[in-house]
């Protein structure tokens, strides 16, 4: 396993509590599914933001 304390550690933590609340409260498979995609989809959506900021910032800069 992980060194107590260690970054991957608590990363291994935190999602056995999450995984652990959604069983314990019989959460349908079919709505952990969505809930993963849902993040997943925020995350990739501010990911893309952030890129295309980043690449117009780099169009500007290259005009001048």
């Amino acid at each position: 396993m992980y060194k107590p304390y260690s970054p991957e550690w608590h990363r291994h933590r935190y999602l056995k509590e999450a995984i652990d609340k959604y069983l314990d409260d019989y959460v349908d498979p079919g709505i952990i599914l969505d809930d993963i995609r849902s993040i997943l989809n925020a995350r990739s959506e501010a990911a893309y933001q952030e890129f295309t900021r980043i690449n117009q910032l780099e169009h500007y800069l290259s005009e001048e």
